[in-house]
């Protein structure tokens, strides 16, 4: 049974715009981790108001086409990777006009504190993020996959280094603002889906829409047509407990791409999945991802599923090399 409210809003809707027991990274974004806290502690706290709330507008452009009547144009240009180690440079698309570089790595390092060690997961990782292009991230457990990709999400602050979108630092900017930022450019799908249990699959995906300021109806308007893209035009009515995984994954992916993100990130996406969803949503990811003109970049151990990607980046030392 639906848990829609007479208000307008889903059940459990505050006044402030956060859903009633919403923890993780649910909705459209998750918390950034503070003061070095492991990315892993970070997710695991209540989503933020202002992941989602708040002022629409940040490094130009609205949050998203029928969200308060905004434009959804990318956040400009910005000069791609220059000089390094070419082992570090990798440009995503070098032959591609600047306007076409959706978001720039610079001299990403990272180092983690493990007692009196300080141990390097990244170092001086330079990469440039295009429009269209999508990339698969390889590499051992532990080298550092997701940390990259949560700094490249505004989530986990680098040690050194800089993250650029729109000519822009994004760790520059203050918590809010880098907040709206990521809730309005980056799409994260993850390993597991992080639904919301006591919301149907509708409600879930036009979840970060409302959170942004839009209606139900217009909500609901823009996420129909997400959920019957990736297959599950039976199952709006259902909550993720009566769907599967492969099912809960594919309403994870509608609901990334419910803002109308530039830039898809996912974090070992069909981790959980069996043979048969693994390959559905590989295949959605690549499919949206070129047909939105979006940049993807994939965490994965899935050799089928970093086949099917434009480049396969290899992790390993603290450096990124082609795979």
């Amino acid at each position: 049974m639906s848990s829609r409210s007479k208000g307008g809003r889903p059940g459990g809707i505050r006044a402030g715009g956060r859903p009633a027991g919403a923890s993780g990274p649910a909705a459209a974004g998750a918390p950034e981790a503070r003061g070095g806290e492991p990315a892993s502690e970070a997710r695991g706290r209540a989503l933020a108001p202002e992941v989602l709330g708040g002022e629409s507008e940040v490094l130009g452009g609205a949050l998203a086409p029928g969200v308060r009547g905004g434009e959804s144009g990318a956040s400009g240009g910005m000069p791609p990777g220059q000089g390094g180690d070419p082992a570090r440079n990798l440009s995503g698309r070098p032959d591609r006009p600047e306007a076409d570089c959706l978001l720039e790595a610079r001299g990403l390092s990272k180092t983690f504190r493990s007692g009196q060690e300080d141990i390097l997961v990244l170092d001086r990782v330079d990469l440039t993020v295009s429009r269209g292009a999508s990339m698969a991230v390889l590499g051992a457990s532990g080298s550092g996959k997701s940390t990259l990709l949560y700094i490249l999400g505004g989530l986990e602050r680098p040690t050194g280094g800089s993250v650029v979108s729109g000519g822009s630092d994004v760790y520059a900017l203050g918590d809010a603002q880098r907040a709206r930022w990521r809730a309005k450019s980056v799409g994260f799908v993850f390993q597991f889906h992080h639904l919301l249990p006591e919301f149907d699959a509708l409600e879930n995906v036009s979840m970060p829409l409302m959170l942004a300021g839009a209606s139900r109806e217009e909500a609901e308007a823009r996420a129909r047509p997400l959920l019957e893209r990736v297959g599950l035009s039976g199952r709006l009515t259902h909550r993720p407990g009566l769907m599967s995984g492969g099912e809960q994954q594919r309403v994870a992916l509608a609901r990334a791409l419910a803002m109308g993100p530039r830039i898809l990130l996912a974090d070992e996406p069909t981790g959980n999945l069996d043979g048969r969803n693994a390959s559905m949503v590989n295949e959605l990811i690549v499919e949206l991802a070129r047909a939105g003109g979006m940049a993807a970049v994939v965490v994965t151990h899935n050799a089928k599923l970093a086949a099917m990607l434009d480049r396969r980046l290899v992790l390993e030392g603290g450096a990124l090399r082609e795979g």
